[in-house]
């Protein structure tokens, strides 16, 4: 099927993918003046008596709003804010469609970072969580992290943190499968941007203590002296603890485990060779991996994952961002935490029941309808016992 040719027309004929649908019918005078004034007064004197009560009262409690300055568009890059609108609606219908959650795109025409976080800190009273989405490396980092200093609702960057969590657990089943322990392996990531990074971190609160970093200059080293600048020098801090130097293939010997969040082709058959026994390969550059499955098999790879809907195992950030958002509204959360996030990754592993496990069959596929609830309930769970919750009742 063409879905170029059929996405235009979809887009075209309905202008667009969402619209305001009222909750409320206003048919007649009375239910006019319940949903307007003079009856509206009520909830607004009531917000302002005691301001929690805007959960109660308004749509706040179930709403998101998905912000982009389109710097970092899916594999499209900087095409702006009205070329990233689609997208953004896009985002948006997915919140609805698997976590009955309302979300509105935004897009900002601004890449300036002081004026994204003064804007969205503007936004904010209206939206009970921020979803960050498509901003450019490393602008990402501050903007993400200086919200979540300064607001007290959720902001979670869905490049970055999505994938992290989809990756984790994913990794979760396949090291049942080839029975490794996280503490005990070691890790090659290669492209350590935005999801990149987030997966480095994330892994590491799992308990992996051997990862390695790879971009196109090669192995993150703290001496090496090309492109290393802004969250690449901390990653080299934290990262490479035997000091490796050399690029992906010299990274790979002795490797269990390869994540790409990186370019089409960048993994040679060859290294998979000087992998571990049984290595684990993640290869999720969109739309071409960095090696193709056949491929990858044909090498010895034990198990193999990448993005693509057209092979096995998906690693997808649908599978995340729906129910972690749900969990966090339904408790009314001030933050999404680390513990939060490692809930939602053991949530969706644990969707694969053992007697399912096999190395085509690490994590639920997109439309299993039971990922949702799940990932909010262990979500919710979190964020109550962590401190993040404002409502014990989810």
């Amino acid at each position: 099927m063409d879905y170029s040719e059929k996405s235009l027309a979809t887009h075209a004929r309905h202008h667009g993918k969402v619209a305001i649908v009222s909750k409320v019918p206003v048919t007649n005078r009375d239910e006019l003046s319940t949903a307007y004034t003079p009856g509206v007064a009520a909830p607004c004197l009531a917000i302002h008596a005691h301001p929690e009560d805007v959960y109660k009262y308004t749509a706040k409690g179930n709403l998101v709003a998905v912000v982009s300055d389109g710097t970092a568009v899916l594999g499209l890059g900087n095409i702006g804010p009205q070329a990233a609108m689609p997208v953004m609606e896009g985002k948006a219908i997915l919140f609805k469609q698997f976590g009955n959650v309302d979300a509105f795109p935004i897009c900002l025409d601004t890449t300036d970072t002081e004026e994204i976080i003064k804007t969205v800190k503007y936004l904010a009273p209206t939206f009970g969580a921020i979803n960050l989405e498509d901003i450019s490396s490393p602008r990402c980092f501050e903007i993400e992290q200086r919200l979540e200093r300064e607001l007290d609702i959720p902001v979670f960057h869905d490049d970055q943190h999505g994938t992290a969590i989809a990756v984790s657990a994913a990794l979760i089943n396949a090291l049942k499968i080839v029975n490794k322990k996280m503490e005990d392996i070691h890790i090659v990531l290669n492209g350590p941007g935005a999801a990149g990074t987030a997966i480095i971190e994330m892994l590491m609160h799992l308990g992996v203590k051997n990862i390695i970093a790879c971009d196109e200059f090669g192995i993150l080293n703290k001496s090496r002296p090309e492109g290393l600048k802004d969250h690449k020098i901390r990653l080299a801090e934290i990262t490479n603890a035997e000091g490796r130097s050399g690029g992906l293939k010299e990274a790979l010997k002795g490797a269990d485990v390869f994540i790409g969040v990186s370019v089409a082709h960048a993994l040679k058959p060859e290294w998979i060779r000087e992998m571990n026994p049984d290595p684990i390969v993640f290869a999720m550059a969109n739309p071409t991996p960095e090696i193709m499955y056949d491929e990858a098999v044909k090498a010895g790879v034990a198990i193999m994952a990448t993005g693509r809907s057209d092979m096995p195992n998906q690693i997808n950030n649908v599978l995340v961002f729906p129910g972690i958002f749900r969990g966090a509204l339904d408790v009314h959360a001030r933050d999404i935490n680390y513990d939060m996030k490692i809930a939602a990754a053991r949530a969706i592993a644990s969707l694969i029941r053992d007697d399912e496990l096999n190395r085509e069959n690490i994590i639920p596929s997109l439309f299993d309808k039971r990922v949702c609830p799940a990932v909010a309930k262990a979500v919710a769970d979190a964020a109550i016992a962590s401190g993040s919750a404002r409502s014990v009742e989810p």
